[in-house]
């Protein structure tokens, strides 16, 4: 099954269209073991902690025990910071046979820490979602704009109606590297030095400034 259409600068595809056996399917939706799940967040949740549990393995994708519902609002807000480096390729989000299903996902990169309030700045790309109830239809990020990420957010904007959104797997797909131990004291430097993009660019290396 082919799907012909684009969303918001970026595609569309089931991951079975790649023809890869489920064991390989699952190492490759991995990056789940790259995040620091103890600094996770995901803001607006209605059980605390309960946005973390939505970042399993593939093959526990339709485990339907652990989800996120949304509490005051449709909105759910995921600050994902991973151990190291990650060139993202490609998203999962699978919801409910209902309009509680994300209906639009936006994605921002290195931004620690981001509040609701920050979602208001131009996300470095933007999906409407089908629904996916089977953990299958993956949306395919512009490599070149998420090749050195070390923090990502997910920003649930929008849903099918519903007065609140659930979701129960968000598959990330992609490859990640070590921060080596000289990239990071240099970050430190520079979040020092440069006190007015602190908050932006905490620990975005910059090795070509090496001579």
């Amino acid at each position: 099954m082919s799907h012909g259409h684009s969303h918001g600068g970026g595609g569309c595809r089931c991951a079975a269209e790649r023809e890869e056996p489920p064991e390989q399917r699952g190492l490759a939706y991995g990056l789940y073991l790259r995040i620091d799940l103890e600094r996770l967040q995901c803001l607006n949740e209605s059980r605390e902690g309960s946005g973390r549990g939505v970042f399993k393995p593939w093959e526990e994708r339709t485990d339907r025990s652990k989800f996120v519902e949304s509490d005051a609002d449709e909105e759910l807000l995921f600050n994902i910071p991973f151990t190291g480096n990650v060139k993202l390729k490609g998203i999962i989000i699978m919801g409910e046979d209902d309009d509680s299903h994300p209906s639009e996902m936006r994605l921002y990169k290195n931004i620690p820490q981001m509040s609701f309030d920050d979602t208001e700045r131009e996300p470095d790309q933007t999906f409407s979602l089908n629904r996916d109830l089977t953990g299958e239809l993956e949306y395919a990020t512009k490599i070149s704009r998420f090749s050195n990420v070390y923090h990502l957010s997910i920003h649930i904007s929008k849903n099918f109606g519903a007065d609140t959104t659930k979701v129960f797997y968000i598959g990330l797909r992609g490859e990640w590297t070590e921060l080596r131990r000289h990239e990071v004291t240099i970050c430190n430097y520079e979040a020092s030095a440069n006190p007015a993009d602190h908050r932006v660019q905490q620990v975005t290396p910059q090795t070509h400034f090496i001579s």
